[in-house]
């Protein structure tokens, strides 16, 4: 008996046969490139994956909880690590990078399925790793199958480099 007709046999849709399908390959099968991204932001403990907790963080970050705007203190722990090239956090809702020197924050939810966008550096991109859809640092769809933009949040400096605005 083969695999797919085993799983029926149990009872399981043809929806769930494609989700086990999916995660069974490790979503070999459900990615459009051919290579495993290299996103350069991931991980706790070297500060340069998700902010967490509020220190270093006023404002609402929430989209569920009203308009997007927060500031970011770039010398607390949480968040220094945006003053690096390469390097991005995401806080609530947004996904902010240090894009080659340029600040930038898109919202992080992959338009496709929602799944977390992550920086790639030497890409200079977004990358989404459930079904490989490309964003640039704009927000525009560079490879699909997403086919509308990541939202642009307004992402301004302070003039000493200490702290970050992020608005909509």
């Amino acid at each position: 008996m083969k695999r797919g007709q085993f799983l029926r046999n149990l009872g399981l849709s043809s929806s769930a046969l494609m989700a086990f399908y999916c995660m069974g390959t490790t979503l070999t099968a459900c990615s459009t490139g051919s290579e495993d991204p290299s996103p350069t932001g991931t991980g706790t403990g070297t500060g340069t994956g998700t902010g967490t907790g509020t220190t270093g963080l006023t404002g609402n970050a929430d989209l569920s909880k009203g308009a997007i705007s927060f500031t970011l203190d770039l010398t607390s722990s949480t968040y220094s690590t945006l003053k690096t090239d390469g390097r991005f956090v995401v806080v609530g809702s947004v996904i902010v990078a240090n894009a080659k020197g340029t600040i930038v924050a898109l919202s992080k939810a992959c338009t496709h399925e929602g799944t977390t966008v992550d920086y790639r550096s030497a890409q200079n991109d977004f990358y989404c790793s459930n079904h490989g859809s490309e964003f640039s640092t704009t927000g525009a769809v560079e490879v699909g199958p997403a086919t509308r933009a990541l939202t642009v949040y307004k992402a301004q400096l302070s003039a000493n480099g200490n702290t970050l605005t992020v608005s909509a």
